[in-house]
Formats: C-alpha cells, structure tokens, sequence
C-alpha cells in the first residue's frame, strides 16, 4: 500500500509518499519526475512517517541540520541506489560534484571510469528531494546544475544550509 499526503514549504507545495514503514518519495509540486497523474496513493496525512517527515522539514527550513532520522526507501535501480547512498553521505552545508562521485563509483567497483553523466541521470532522478540530498551536487566547474525542482530551489536550500559555494557561478541557458 502507498499511502501519500500534501506537505506546505518555503519553497512551495509539496508531496510525499510512503509505505507502511518508509519514506517513498518527496516531490515539490510540478517538479521534473513528479509522479504521473494517476498514480494510486492513498491520501493518509496521520502517518506515522510524515509527521516525522513534517516534523524533519519544520527543523529543517528552520536553519537546523536534522538527523536522517527517517526510514527512507526509494525506488530505483541498483546503480541509482548506489549514487543516492553516496548523496546521503554529503554534509549539510557541504557540496559534491558529479566527478568526484562517478570517481567514488569508479573506485568502489575497482573501475577506471565512471561516467559523471550516468551520475548525473540517477541525481536527477531521486524520488526524495532535501532527504536525499541531491541538491548538494554541483557541476565539476562548481556551476548550479541539475535540480530537477528547480535552480532557485537549490540555491535556495544552499544558501539555507550555509554551503560554502564562493565561486560557484549559476550556470545560464
């Protein structure tokens, strides 16, 4: 059963979903890879896991750094997994590059390479914006890129968690 409810931020409307026991997913409201119409949640705002998620976001857009002391369980390939386990490793107020963890990957699974942009596709693709934070990842010339809520959104949450991002330019086009 998918159980789901709607979420209020600074940054606008949210969604989040959950299974009996985890975290499923968290979507600012029209963002790239929203869930498609249709989808069969059940609307269950009381769940146990979103009012630890409610209560994660209140501390968290209040200028604190919560623990990840949510169960989170996202849907993904091996390979996607593997990067949003990487993402849950960056420090709040920290930034990573696309490179440095395909050179995690790389280095992980004795490879020479990694590709930046396989890296790229699977941060882009997680179902669960701030948690997993992929908005901590920027561009290898420490540009703003690839946040599928949107660039003000990361800006937003960089500037929030006081990231030390001085040099890094908001890519245009």
């Amino acid at each position: 059963m998918l159980y789901c409810c709607s979420c209020t931020t600074p940054l606008g409307p949210a969604t989040a979903a959950a299974d009996e026991e985890a975290l499923t997913g968290f979507w600012f409201v029209g963002q790239k890879y929203y869930p498609a119409a249709g989808t069969a949640f059940i609307e269950r705002p009381d769940h146990p896991v979103f009012v630890d998620l409610r209560r994660w976001l209140d501390r968290y857009f209040a200028g604190e750094n919560p623990l990840p002391d949510l169960a989170l369980n996202p849907g993904g390939s091996p390979f996607q997994k593997e990067v949003w386990d990487i993402l849950l490793r960056i420090p709040h107020g920290k930034v990573s590059t696309y490179g440095a963890i395909a050179a995690q990957l790389a280095k992980r699974r004795g490879a020479p390479f990694m590709s930046a942009r396989a890296v790229g596709s699977a941060v882009g693709h997680n179902p669960i914006s701030l948690l997993i934070p992929c908005h901590r990842v920027v561009g290898s010339d420490g540009s703003l890129t690839g946040y599928a809520g949107g660039i003000d959104k990361k800006e937003f949450l960089l500037r929030l968690e006081q990231a030390d991002y001085s040099g890094i330019r908001r890519k245009r086009g």
